[in-house]
């Protein structure tokens, strides 16, 4: 297949934009895409629930302004936390994976 020149994959443009993989600025990224994701699953689920973040927050113990911070990729979160929503707040089970 021929490649055009004018097109720019999504990892050329990561590249291009914020370094290689495994350097600082490019991991820094990273981290923050996953945080951002985590809120996204967190935001969904909860809606899913039918549950306000206000409840959200009652039921597992924090503050609304928690929770919409990490909804909104603007906190980073202890797995402690992360398995204390999802599991006692929204009463779903989380698994992790390392590849």
């Amino acid at each position: 297949m021929k490649k055009n020149k004018n097109i720019t994959t999504f990892e050329e443009h990561l590249d291009k934009q914020y370094g290689k993989i495994g350097t600082k600025k490019r991991t820094d990224f990273e981290i923050k895409a996953k945080a951002f994701a985590i809120g996204e699953i967190i935001k969904d689920e909860r809606k899913q629930a039918k549950m306000t973040q206000e409840e959200l927050a009652r039921k597992t113990g924090t503050r609304k302004s928690f929770i919409s911070r990490i909804e909104n990729g603007h906190s980073d979160i202890q797995l402690s936390t992360l398995y204390r929503l999802i599991e006692q707040g929204l009463g779903k089970k989380i698994n992790l994976s390392i590849q």
